[in-house]
C-alpha cells in the first residue's frame, strides 16, 4: 500500500478525545478540604471532641442567655439582676465537679451506682407527696425546699437513674442470653419505668413523664425489641397520654394552642402566641444581646422553658441555628459512641442519655415554635435550672467517658503527650548521656579562644 515500506496496512490510531476542563484551583481546594473533613471526621476522638465541645458551649451560651432573660424579672422580684444568674452559675460550678468525677469514674462503678440511684430518685419522688417536705410550682407538685431559695426536682435525678438502672439491667441480660424472650425484655424494666411515671404524674409534671418514655422506649429499641413488641408499649403508653390530656383542661388548652397565631379567649395561649412574636422580631441577627422586648414581662418563663424565643430574639436566626447544631452535634457524637462501643452497658448507656438530652430538646424548642404543645420542660443545659442541670452535666461525663474508653481513643490517648514534658525530658536525658562530653567540648573551646590572645 501507498505509504507503508513493509506492505502491510497502517496501524489505524484511535483519534484522541478531547481533553477534560482542567479543574480550576477552587475545585481543587475544595475537593481538598472536603477530604480533610472526612479524615478529620473519622479520627477516634472526634466523638469526646464533639461531646466535650458542643456540651461546653451550650452551657457558656445558656449562662449567658439566662443572665439576659432573666434580668428584669429578678428586678420586678425586687431582687438583684444577676439573682438568677448566680444561682445558675453556682449549679453549673458543681455540674462540672460531677462531670469530672463522672469521666473519671470506671464504667464498674457506675454500674454499682445504678441500683441506689434508682432507690434514692424513688425515695425524693415519694417525699414530694408528703404534705410540709414537697412544694408546689407552677400547679405541679414535684419540689422539695432546701431552705431558703434553693430547691430540688427528684424527678429530674429520676431520668438519670432510668438511664443507668436500664442500662445495667439490659446488659446483664444480654450477657445471659435472654433478650431473645419478650417477657424478659420487658420485666422489671416496663413495670419499673411505670412506676417512676405514675410518681411524676402524681405531681401533675407530664412534661417529664414524656422524656422517661422516650428513654423506655430508646432502651427498648437499642436491646433489639421487636416491631409487635414496641407496638405495643407504644400503643399502652399513648392510650394512657390521650387519657390524661382529655381529663385536664388545662393540658386540652395547651394541646389547642398548637399554631396558634393570637392569645384566644382568657389568653389561654399567650405564652404560646408571644414566644413566636419573640422569634419573630429577631430576624437573621437579632435586635442584639440585653435588647430582647418580650422579657419586659410579656413572655410568661422567659429564663426556663422559653429561653429558646429569647434567644432568637436577640440573637436572631443565626443564634437559634447556631444552638441547634451544637445539639445537633452532641446527639450525632451520642449516637456515635452508642454504636461503637462492644460494650453492652456502654452502648444502651450512651444510647439512653442520647435519647433523653434529644427528646427533651425537640419539645422544648417544638414547644416554642408552636409545632408541639407546651410541656414545661427545660432546654438542656441550656434553660434556668439547677435539678435539671446538675444531672445533665453528670450525664454528659458519662458520655465522655464512654468515648474515651473506646479502644481507638484509649490508643490516641495514649499515644498523646504534652510537647513541653517531651521536650523537658529529651533535653534531660541528653545532658544526662553527654553532659561531660558537652562540658569538655566548651572548655576546649574556652581556651582555644584564650591562647589566641583574646582576653
Amino acid at each position: 500500500m501507498v505509504g507503508s515500506r513493509t506492505g502491510r496496512p497502517p496501524v489505524q490510531r484511535a483519534p484522541r478525545r478531547p481533553a477534560g476542563r482542567p479543574r480550576s484551583p477552587r475545585d481543587s481546594t475544595l475537593r481538598l478540604l472536603v477530604l480533610r473533613a472526612r479524615k478529620a471526621w473519622d479520627r477516634p476522638l472526634t466523638a469526646y471532641y464533639l461531646i466535650f465541645g458542643s456540651s461546653l458551649l451550650i452551657t457558656v451560651l445558656g449562662l449567658v442567655m439566662v443572665y439576659s432573660a432573666s434580668m428584669i424579672t429578678a428586678l420586678q422580684l425586687s431582687l438583684p439582676g444577676s439573682f438568677f444568674f448566680r444561682k445558675q452559675f453556682l449549679a453549673a460550678s458543681i455540674g462540672t465537679v460531677l462531670l469530672l468525677i463522672a469521666m473519671r469514674v470506671p464504667v464498674k462503678l457506675h454500674r454499682a451506682l445504678a441500683y441506689p440511684m434508682l432507690a434514692g430518685a424513688v425515695f425524693l419522688m415519694i417525699l414530694v407527696q408528703v404534705p410540709g417536705i414537697g412544694m408546689a410550682v407552677n400547679g405541679n407538685q414535684n419540689w422539695i425546699s432546701l431552705g431558703g431559695s434553693f430547691q430540688i426536682q427528684p424527678s429530674e435525678f429520676g431520668k438519670l437513674a432510668l438511664v443507668l438502672w436500664g442500662a445495667d439491667l439490659l446488659a446483664r441480660k444480654q450477657d445471659k442470653g435472654m433478650l431473645a424472650q419478650w417477657k424478659h425484655m420487658l420485666v422489671p424494666l416496663v413495670p419499673g419505668t411505670f412506676l417512676l411515671l405514675g410518681l411524676i404524674m402524681l405531681g401533675g409534671d407530664m412534661g417529664t413523664a414524656i422524656i422517661l418514655t422516650a428513654i423506655l422506649f430508646g432502651l427498648l429499641w437499642l436491646a433489639g425489641a421487636p416491631t409487635r413488641l414496641f407496638g405495643g408499649v407504644l400503643a399502652v403508653a399513648v392510650t394512657i397520654g390521650f387519657i390524661l390530656i382529655k381529663t385536664s383542661p388545662n393540658r386540652m388548652s395547651r394541646l389547642a394552642c398548637i399554631g396558634a397565631t393570637e392569645p384566644g379567649p382568657n389568653d389561654t395561649c399567650w405564652q404560646a402566641v408571644h414566644g413566636i412574636y419573640a422569634l419573630a422580631s429577631g430576624g437573621l441577627f437579632g435586635s442584639g444581646l440585653g435588647a430582647s422586648v418580650e422579657k419586659w414581662g410579656q413572655l410568661p418563663e422567659a429564663h426556663t422553658d422559653f429561653i429558646f424565643a429569647i434567644t432568637g430574639e436577640e440573637l436572631g436566626l443565626a443564634g437559634t441555628l447556631s444552638v441547634l447544631a451544637l445539639f445537633a452535634a452532641l446527639g450525632y457524637a451520642g449516637i456515635r459512641v452508642a454504636g461503637r462501643t462492644e460494650d453492652p452497658f456502654v452502648r444502651y448507656a450512651a444510647g439512653g442519655v442520647t435519647t433523653w438530652i434529644t427528646a427533651q430538646a425537640v419539645i422544648n424548642v417544638g414547644a416554642v415554635l408552636g409545632l408541639l404543645p407546651i410541656a414545661g420542660v427545660p432546654l438542656p443545659l441550656f434553660s434556668y435550672g439547677g435539678s435539671a442541670l446538675l444531672p445533665t452535666m453528670f450525664a454528659i461525663g458519662l458520655l465522655i467517658a464512654f468515648a474515651r474508653d473506646e479502644p481507638a481513643a484509649r490508643a490516641a490517648l495514649a499515644m498523646r503527650q504534652p510537647r513541653f514534658g517531651r521536650k523537658r525530658a529529651a533535653v534531660r536525658g541528653s545532658a544526662g548521656a553527654a553532659g561531660p562530653r558537652r562540658w569538655n567540648t566548651m572548655r576546649r573551646r574556652a581556651s582555644a579562644a584564650r591562647s589566641s590572645g583574646e582576653r
